[in-house]
């Protein structure tokens, strides 16, 4: 873990000397990158086992990062942003980052959730079990794909991992701490917009139908 490296891609310098400082007392290794075009240059270069990624950021913007980065291949990637944007997130969760976190930030949290996302890339099992349908879609744990009518249907990592969680027990409510806990490795609580920003994404790609919110609790996927 202490010798993972992080990419932090951020242009306002304080918070970017303020977040790898941190992260490297930790034991990490941090590069730092202030703009768009030097931020996936250096992804490229160094290869970094996650991403801290600003939305706002000079030459383009952090989605486009994230598109190139994830492009040829996934990584774990935090987002940040100043803006509380829902679309912002959601697309930034729709192109491949795991999580976000709104300025102002807690930086004991950023470092908890790094650990967490470079333990579940680490140690999280394949799905296991052969094809199965629920609805109208084929879900392939071995190939991580989703069909509709013989045409793959595009998710994320984390998108696949979380509708794997859900549809391996279909009916069960998982309440947002479990999903958490399960999908994304973290135990502190934290992060649960993210949950309903990700069952969002999933919504819209596989259909509103599909997943039965329980209010003040959590999701569970209906047949």
């Amino acid at each position: 873990m202490a010798s993972a490296t992080i990419a932090v891609i951020e242009d306002e310098s304080i918070i970017a000397a303020a977040v790898a400082a941190r992260l490297r007392r930790e034991g990490f290794k941090v590069d730092i990158a202030a703009d768009g075009p030097s931020g996936v240059e250096l992804c490229e270069r160094t290869r970094p086992d996650l991403v801290v990624l600003d939305v706002m950021l000079p030459g383009f913007d952090g989605l486009e990062v994230c598109r190139r980065i994830q492009k040829n291949r996934p990584v774990p990637v935090i987002m940040l942003t100043a803006r509380d944007s829902e679309t912002d997130m959601l697309v930034g969760l729709g192109i491949g980052a795991d999580d976000y976190m709104t300025k102002p930030f807690s930086p004991r949290e950023l470092v908890a959730r790094v650990m967490a996302l470079l333990r579940r890339v680490r140690s999280f099992p394949s799905p296991a079990g052969g094809p199965f349908t629920i609805s109208d879609l084929e879900v392939d744990p071995a190939r991580r794909q989703v069909r509709r009518s013989g045409e793959v249907i595009h998710l994320t990592p984390i998108e696949f991992e979380l509708l794997h969680t859900l549809a391996s027990k279909p009916g069960v409510v998982f309440s947002r701490d479990q999903l958490l806990s399960q999908v994304w490795g973290y135990s502190d609580g934290f992060g649960a917009r993210t949950i309903d920003s990700h069952v969002g994404a999933l919504r819209r790609k596989l259909g509103s139908e599909l997943f039965r919110t329980v209010h003040g609790v959590g999701y569970a996927v209906d047949v």
